[in-house]
């Protein structure tokens, strides 16, 4: 049927993909632009493992698929690929009819990439068909959220793309509906009505995206007649008969039906019949969350600057400026420097940096040689760089980046461009690194700082940094994230890149009184917005698949109209370099913090957002500088919520360990320390995470990080699986005092 052959047309699409992945640099903006593939041969390093993936993205016909992708998850079990490999062996399955084994195989791919939006869709379908109703509704709707929240995959050109998606969010709401229906008629026909509307509601969905798909509207008519709605059952079932193809015949079989059925028996004509009902039938209204707005984009006003805040917000003003975020990015003052340019200041550019498991090791080169010299003249910083032609060169610091755990350097050239010095020094390491190196795939052009001398857009900091370590930047000539051009308000992040532009709020005040406005309207008030929005503009900065665009005003990170925050589309998850990700799926770095909290049943089902663990504006930053609003009582950030564990007893049963003991704090096992930030570990905020021994016994515990094994380091998988399962068997044994 036309809506299955849609979810299959897309695995075509994907199959025939050039053997190539994305694998996109992290710890920089991204632009519809700069979109990185590179070649599997990057990723893989074992040859035969890249020849067996290699050969199983070539491959089209679902028999051979199906093989080439059952033998690879034999033969590599511990593969950082997994994922694509399950959905392909799942695709195939699917296409060859084999669903509940493809189910399988789509379920591990899922467990290892949850975002995988066209692999949901056909999942979606897969439950509706077998009749598993609760999981073809609940994925049909995580990939309707994530169709709205993704951009195009790699795979899918521009052109193709708003076609495809559009198809997929109707197969999605063709399945709740169907899902939906099947539900309803399950119970009895007195207790349907409630579920066949959401199905109708669903449906109407689906035939708004594709109005002309005749099963859409088949089961339309189904749902109508299973309410007892005739008129509007007659005018689907007639629709699809009169376009006389795909299930035509059906539909002039279910007239016939409400015609020899009808009650009083009918004494008009079957025509007459169908026609008096049409008659009949009120216009179908759409749903009102497919209706586009038609009202012109509100301008919001002029940005007036941090300054203008300080005189009603002191207190505030005073924190904020103290924070990481007012001194992102800073004019250079020889206070603000923290690196040391007068003892341990030299670096080797043959030397080998490495970082595992929270730890860096820098090992000397064999023929090291002296690149650079972090030296202070008269009072000012300058780098010293030994370039290609043998000769010193002298740069000076013109801009810091970053006041707490790591600092780099910029320097702004005779032609106005700012670029950033490809060493940074680590407060925590006390010593000078070549940090691109530690994070990017190998091959970048940053990541080797012989490359500095080219000054090119490797190293800019406009196209890649400022977009968040600076306020309202634009291109004053309009367009996008060009080498020259750019320009930003203030340095940093100022309180108009949360709160939005603030000169109508300062002139009503001045005035006399502010007026009535909605929550989201500028200056905007956190407590009174939805977690989703106070996410998004958290996630302007803290977000790293944020794929930012070309403005035709030229406002790059705010706007002033609609929203002042910018609702970007994010890059598929799938598209970033395989550093990006533990092979267990989880994510590895910090910059995919906030994709890592949207996991989270935390934000997808509560109301959790970044402001119920962290303030803003704290007034301890030097003490606490991860702004924890709880930092000397963490469960306090849990149990807000979660109640029943300010409880000791109940606590203590969820634990298993005393309730004074590391092994009850609820960021223990739930946001383990296994995040790489700026050298050193952080913790997970896929916040709902629970300790998985099976992940770990296949990955081992550097690629799949056990929160029991980080404390009990003298134990194994094996041993937290035991562990896991007895406190399983004892919380059956005794439900009253289970953790639920």
């Amino acid at each position: 049927m036309r809506v299955w052959a849609g979810v299959l047309a897309v695995a075509g699409l994907l199959a025939s993909a050039a053997p190539r992945l994305t694998g996109q640099t992290i710890d920089s903006v991204i632009t519809t632009e700069s979109r990185a593939p590179t070649s599997i041969s990057d990723e893989i390093q074992d040859p035969a493992e890249r020849a067996a993936f290699v050969n199983l993205l070539q491959a089209t016909d679902p028999h051979k698929l199906q093989a080439l992708a059952r033998s690879f998850l034999n033969r590599y079990p511990q593969s950082a690929f997994l994922a694509p490999a399950a959905e392909k062996a799942a695709r195939a399955s699917f296409d060859l009819g084999d669903l509940q084994p493809g189910l399988e195989y789509a379920r591990l791919s899922l467990a290892l990439l949850p975002e995988n939006f066209l692999l949901l869709v056909a999942v979606a379908d897969v439950d509706a068909r077998l009749q598993q109703n609760e999981a073809a509704i609940a994925n049909a709707r995580d990939a309707l959220d994530y169709l709205d929240r993704f951009g195009r995959p790699a795979a899918i050109s521009k052109r193709d793309w708003p076609g495809i998606k559009r198809r997929q969010q109707a197969t999605a709401w063709f399945v709740i509906g169907r899902a939906l229906v099947n539900e309803a008629l399950a119970k009895p026909a007195e207790d349907r009505s409630a579920l066949l509307a959401q199905a109708r509601s669903a449906l109407a969905s689906a035939h708004d995206l594709e109005p002309e798909d005749m099963e859409v509207v088949y089961l339309s008519g189904l749902a109508y007649r299973y309410s007892n709605d005739l008129p509007h059952a007659v005018v689907e079932f007639s629709a699809v008969y009169r376009e006389g193809k795909e299930l035509s015949k059906e539909a002039y079989d279910q007239l016939q039906t409400l015609y020899a059925t009808a009650e009083p028996t009918p004494a008009i004509s079957f025509e007459g019949f169908i026609e008096k009902l049409q008659g009949e039938a009120s216009p179908i209204e759409k749903p009102a969350t497919l209706q586009p707005s038609t009202e012109p984009a509100t301008h919001l006003g002029e940005y007036a600057g941090s300054a203008a805040c300080k005189q009603c917000h002191a207190d505030v003003y005073r924190n904020w400026s103290r924070s990481g975020m007012s001194r992102m990015l800073r004019p250079y003052q020889a206070e603000n420097v923290l690196g040391d340019f007068e003892k341990n200041n030299q670096f080797y550019a043959d030397d080998t940096v490495g970082y595992e498991d929270g730890k860096v090791t820098v090992t000397p080169g064999a023929s090291r040689a002296l690149f650079a010299r972090m030296t202070i003249r008269d009072g000012r910083h300058y780098f010293d760089i030994r370039q290609s032609d043998g000769l010193w060169h002298s740069y000076p610091v013109d801009y810091t980046i970053g006041s707490k755990w790591q600092q780099a350097y910029a320097t702004r050239l005779p032609n106005g461009q700012i670029h950033v010095f490809p060493i940074q020094y680590s407060l925590i390491e006390k010593r000078w690194l070549n940090y691109w190196k530690v994070i990017d795939a190998p091959g970048s052009e940053r990541s080797n700082p012989l490359n500095w001398e080219k000054l090119d857009a490797s190293t800019n900091y406009m196209i890649n940094c400022a977009v968040c370590h600076t306020s309202q930047l634009r291109n004053t000539h309009g367009g996008g994230f060009d080498p020259d051009n750019l320009a930003f308000r203030e340095p940093g992040v100022d309180c108009e890149m949360c709160h939005g532009p603030s000169a109508n709020h300062i002139a009503a005040v001045r005035s006399g009184g502010d007026s009535e406005k909605l929550p989201l309207d500028p200056p905007v008030q956190f407590d009174r917005i939805s977690n989703r929005d106070f996410v998004a503009i958290c996630g302007q900065c803290h977000m790293q698949s944020n794929l930012h665009a070309d403005s035709a005003r030229g406002e790059l990170n705010y706007s002033t109209r609609g929203t002042f925050f910018l609702k970007n589309p994010e890059l598929p998850l799938g598209e970033f370099t395989r550093e990006t990700f533990f092979k267990d799926g989880r994510f590895r770095q910090t910059t995919f913090m906030v994709e890592a909290f949207e996991r989270s049943q935390c934000f997808r089902r509560g109301q959790a957002n970044c402001s119920s663990c962290h303030d803003p504006h704290s007034h301890d930053e030097p003490s606490n500088l991860t702004s924890l609003k709880f930092k000397d009582d963490p469960d306090r950030m849990c149990t807000g919520c979660h109640t029943q564990f300010e409880d000791k007893l109940r606590a203590t049963a969820h634990t298993h360990h005393s309730y004074a003991s590391e092994g009850s704090r609820c960021v223990s096992c739930h946001m383990p320390r296994i995040m790489d930030a700026l050298l050193f570990r952080a913790r997970s905020h896929q916040i709902d995470d629970i300790p998985n021994a099976e992940m770990t016994l296949r990955f081992g515990q550097s690629e799949s990080p056990n929160a029991c094994l980080l404390c009990h380091t003298e134990k194994t998988a094996l041993w937290v699986q035991s562990q896991l399962e007895s406190w399983k068997t004892a919380s059956r044994e005794t439900p009253a005092t289970a953790g639920q």
